[in-house]
């Protein structure tokens, strides 16, 4: 079975909806390779180790979160860029990215699979008012510690989390957004819930945990964010009956 690069990516769009989101990036086909797919890889970031990885692998096109074109980048196609962008156009590849869609998926996106993955409990989306919200709150399993979710994290992840405690409390309530969205901890504040995981931490977002009183979990940008693309590529393969692979390049960020 194969498929064309613009049919993929119509199949992609009707179900991400990228039109519902002000995103930092292109999303769709970035590069265009081959003019049939059969062979997808997809990955986190469209980093060289994919790259090379995908050309092993005689992949046609890769499927990833983090794609390139971001806004407020250099546009000039040298170094590092060229490099990756060479490489694909040398050896026929396609690199479709999805950023912001992939995270908002209700199924499919990043922050349901890690849900999914640790059985938490979605009640709503983090951001009011949006349809497909970036962020997700809910509850875990049971009532459990900051200590023991920590530990719940790092078994399912595979990377130990830095655990910033905003109290003594049990966590009942929590709200979640994976990648770098520390920033929505604010929200997370306003949702009244007992704990925000999110992938990345920043020096205020240690301060404004312990002051207001929720705990905050820096569970890893890249361990958050593996099982949206994955579940992505499962999804095309039983839909259009392609061969997908998942490569994980791992990061410690």
């Amino acid at each position: 079975m194969s498929i064309t690069p613009k049919q993929l990516v119509k199949i992609l769009e009707d179900e991400l909806q990228p039109g519902l989101f002000k995103d930092y990036c292109p999303n769709g086909l970035q590069v265009e390779g081959s003019e049939q797919i059969k062979r997808l890889v997809t990955g986190v970031t469209a980093c060289q180790a994919l790259i090379d990885k995908a050309v092993e692998l005689k992949a046609d096109a890769i499927l990833v979160h983090h794609g390139y074109f971001w806004k407020g980048e250099d546009s000039a196609i040298v170094g590092m860029k060229k490099r990756r962008i060479e490489t694909l156009l040398k050896h026929n590849i396609s690199l479709i990215g999805y950023h912001l869609p992939l995270d908002g998926h209700q199924e499919l996106g990043n922050n349901a699979q890690l849900a999914r993955l640790l059985g938490w409990k979605t009640e709503g989306g983090m951001e009011p008012g949006k349809a497909r919200s970036v962020g997700s709150w809910g509850r875990p399993e049971a009532p459990v510690s900051l200590e023991v979710l920590g530990k719940q994290i790092e078994e399912k992840l595979g990377r130990k989390p830095l655990l910033i405690a905003g109290g003594d409390h049990e966590i009942k309530t929590l709200a979640w957004c994976t990648g770098a969205a520390q920033r929505m901890i604010d929200l997370a504040l306003d949702l009244k819930v007992d704990a925000f995981v999110s992938g990345e931490i920043s020096e205020s977002t240690v301060h404004f945990a312990r002051e207001n009183g929720i705990h905050y979990i820096s569970a890893g940008h890249h361990a958050t964010e593996r099982y949206g693309v994955m579940a992505l590529g499962e999804w095309l393969k039983e839909k259009q009956g392609i061969e997908h692979t998942f490569v994980d390049i791992d990061s410690p960020v």
